[in-house]
């Protein structure tokens, strides 16, 4: 069983988790034999939490019932309420995730508050750009090892930028192995163009196509 927290604020930017969320749990392009997954939503309280988009969540769990393990992953979304101290403890926990051998992934916001505890200063890793972190991470000392792109894989570490949320979603999936690789190309070229024929190509990958 693979299990993937996913960290919840007040101002949640919607839109980054969309790609990798709905995959993870639907499961609808997953290959044969693909561990089962279970998506939790975690936070710092079960009070719940107002999206950036108007949407209100409920967290399954909290932050203290998280389990770090090589078949645990962590998302960290954007919001701009990360500044905010009561946060402290899922770095705190996503540092344990890095550890652990588990993967987590941080877009946008989340970025900022791994680089303000050092998390990023030796790691290849990815933002708004480097003033984003130096300005709102007092303590960001990882300018060496930024790369300006959408989304970097890191081993078990994937950062991403605002606008990055796709390929963000790509690496993860393709780290946890759960997609053929010929579906996962074909699927990030659909989503990335919008092309029929990447579609086409899409569904002649999955499995139930192959036994025919």
């Amino acid at each position: 069983m693979i299990t993937i927290y996913v960290y919840i604020l007040d101002t949640l930017a919607d839109w980054e988790l969309g790609y990798v969320t709905s995959e993870l749990n639907s499961g609808r392009f997953f290959k044969k034999d693909t561990q089962n997954v279970s998506l939790k939503t975690v936070s710092y309280s079960k009070d719940p939490i107002h999206t950036m988009g108007g949407l209100i969540i409920v967290p399954d769990c909290l932050i203290e019932d998280m389990v770090a393990s090589e078949t645990s992953v962590l998302l960290l979304p954007g919001a701009n309420t990360w500044s905010d101290p009561k946060h402290g403890t899922i770095i705190e926990k996503a540092s344990e995730f890095l550890s652990a051998g588990a993967v987590v992934g941080a877009i946008c916001g989340a970025t900022a508050a791994l680089a303000n505890v050092g998390l990023l200063d030796n790691r290849p890793h990815t933002s708004n750009g480097v003033g984003f972190l130096e300005m709102v991470s007092p303590c960001y000392k990882g300018q060496s090892f930024y790369i300006d792109d959408m989304s970097v894989a890191d081993n078990n570490l994937i950062t991403a930028g605002s606008t990055g949320g796709l390929l963000w979603a790509k690496q993860i999936i393709e780290h946890l192995g759960m997609f053929q690789p010929n579906t996962l190309e074909a699927w990030y070229k659909y989503f990335s163009t919008g092309k029929p024929e990447h579609f086409f190509a899409l569904m002649q990958t999955l499995p139930s196509n192959n036994e025919n």
